[in-house]
């Protein structure tokens, strides 16, 4: 795979303050790159860097092959963005607002078309002012999407939009991926990484924590398996194997990496005391809402 992203070292600092601390970052051609971090913590100021909006204090940073801080004309027309808010534009129509913006462009998506792929082909000739708040995002992705990027910036993409529409959002996001199109997506909504990106990387106070697949942020965490059971006093389950959780319902609760060794040690248990069961037996893998969380604890114990 090719890099359409590729950041070594970036620092950005304000008199004393530093908002981002030596950041290296790689987004590969075609993915669906989630770029994840509390607020504040950066990731505003990361991607006004990338897109030429903000320059950057230290370190080097290429996207499509160029330096964003050269503000290349050619370049710029590759590089889609949806910022979080919602646009206005008094007293024109849909289709008038993507006609202006398509004529920026060398070779924009035709308006019929991009109309079509956003969903908002039933309010073509409607006034902006009469859209909802989700059809007035669409018309942001709308916006975002007509020079036909190569890279595309999402930020909030699907907020305010009801789950349908979001729904509607993440289909469209795969067709870009589909299409080759490489999206760097930024949400507060968990549930949108795991059905749409590939990788990941989670931020804090300027510095990178981790970055990586899904499944190597999960991992990185450790005991990434729940166990939960109604039985008490089980011998045999070491610290390594294991380690338990406070549970206030009455019930046992382990952490594992190892859940079939774990499982073994608590059914031997259960049949030792005459069980053909193990009580209220659940076994879980934490949502990557739980990875996320698990990460941002970490970092605020070292920072």
């Amino acid at each position: 795979m090719t890099a359409v992203i590729d950041v070594e070292g970036l620092t950005k600092t304000y008199g004393d303050f530093h908002a981002i601390h030596g950041l290296d970052l790689q987004v590969e051609k075609g993915e669906v790159f989630a770029f994840l971090g509390p607020n504040g913590a950066g990731k505003t100021t990361t991607i006004d860097i990338l897109t030429g909006a903000r320059p950057r204090t230290s370190g080097s940073v290429s996207v499509l092959g160029y330096d964003p801080a050269d503000d290349d004309r050619f370049w710029r027309s590759r590089v889609g963005v949806v910022p979080q808010g919602a646009a206005t534009y008094p007293d024109l129509r849909v289709r008038e607002v993507i006609e202006h913006f398509a004529t920026f462009y060398p070779h924009p998506f035709g308006v019929d078309e991009l109309i079509d792929l956003v969903g908002l082909g039933a309010k073509a000739r409607a006034l902006t002012s009469d859209l909802s708040g989700g059809q007035l995002r669409r018309l942001d992705v709308a916006v975002g999407l007509v020079g036909r990027p190569d890279l595309l910036f999402l930020d909030e993409p699907t907020t305010g939009l009801d789950p349908e529409a979001r729904r509607e959002a993440w289909n469209l996001v795969e067709l870009l991926g589909e299409q080759g199109r490489t999206t760097v997506l930024t949400t507060h909504y968990l549930d949108e990484v795991e059905a749409l990106a590939e990788r990941a990387c989670v931020i804090a106070g300027g510095r990178l924590l981790r970055m990586g697949t899904l499944e190597e942020l999960t991992a990185s965490v450790g005991r990434r398996y729940r166990v939960r059971f109604a039985m008490t006093d089980i011998p045999g389950i070491d610290h390594c194997l294991a380690e338990s959780l406070p549970d206030e319902t009455g019930f046992t609760t382990y952490t594992t990496d190892e859940p079939t060794r774990l499982l073994r040690v608590v059914i031997a248990e259960a049949e030792r005391r005459g069980l053909s069961e193990v009580p209220s037996l659940r076994v879980s893998e934490p949502s990557f809402e739980d990875t996320y969380l698990a990460l941002i604890q970490d970092s605020r114990k070292v920072m």
